[in-house]
């Protein structure tokens, strides 16, 4: 894709809050739900002004984040995931645009109908990141960054297949299960529970692989 057309194709994502926002702002109210609890209901309100800087801290942030990354990498291994690369700001400024709109969406209506809709959506990242993870080369700021993986390329490579397959199955877990239980403390407390799995597991397993390679490297100069 022309590196043109990907910025343009971006800037319409980050674009799509603001044009329903737009489309909306007569309709809200003066003051709106700013944050919901568990259940769905409003616990914190705001004047409605502040919808606007929403899109902007979460779409344009992320743009501008991801944008600047591969500059300060200093081994420039991001830049080397070419495409890969690309279409994971694409898929992540799709992901914010959605949920920028989905906010907006409840915001005007004054309730949120279905808290389920952003746990599947998380979920869904989560395992549109898993299978990406393993196209991941050693950096500094995306991935399982551990002392373990940073320090050995072999470890990094493992580390983070096990990391994919943990958060593709963990994320598709995660969004099928928030269809289909309609006890949201219970989706919480599953959520929760992935999650920790998602991210300690390959955590541990780095240390423990790079314990065992090092003591591979130890055994074999002392033959």
């Amino acid at each position: 894709m022309n590196k043109y057309v990907r910025e343009f194709l971006l800037w319409i994502l980050i674009s799509l809050p603001y044009v329903y926002l737009a489309m909306v702002w007569n309709e809200l109210p003066d003051v709106v739900p700013t944050h919901f609890n568990l259940e769905g209901q409003a616990d914190a309100w705001s004047d409605k002004s502040t919808l606007i800087w929403l899109p902007g801290v979460m779409g344009l942030g992320i743009y501008v984040l991801m944008l600047i990354v591969p500059y300060l990498d200093p081994k420039g291994r991001i830049q080397q995931m070419g495409n890969k690369y690309h279409s994971l700001r694409i898929i992540l400024s799709l992901f914010f645009s959605a949920i920028s709109c989905y906010i907006l969406y409840v915001s005007s209506r004054g309730n949120m109908e279905s808290p389920q809709m952003i746990i599947a959506l998380m979920g869904l990242l989560f395992a549109v990141l898993g299978n990406y993870f393993q196209t991941m080369r050693p950096n500094y700021f995306i991935g399982i960054r551990t002392p373990w993986t940073l320090e050995n390329e072999e470890v990094w490579k493992k580390t983070h297949r096990l990391a994919g397959k943990l958060w593709l199955g963990g994320g598709l877990i995660i969004a099928v299960l928030a269809f289909f239980l309609k006890t949201n403390s219970t989706l919480a407390i599953i959520f929760g529970s992935l999650l920790v799995i998602m991210v300690l597991v390959p955590v541990v397993y780095s240390w423990l692989e790079f314990r065992t390679q090092k003591n591979q490297s130890t055994a074999v100069n002392q033959d």
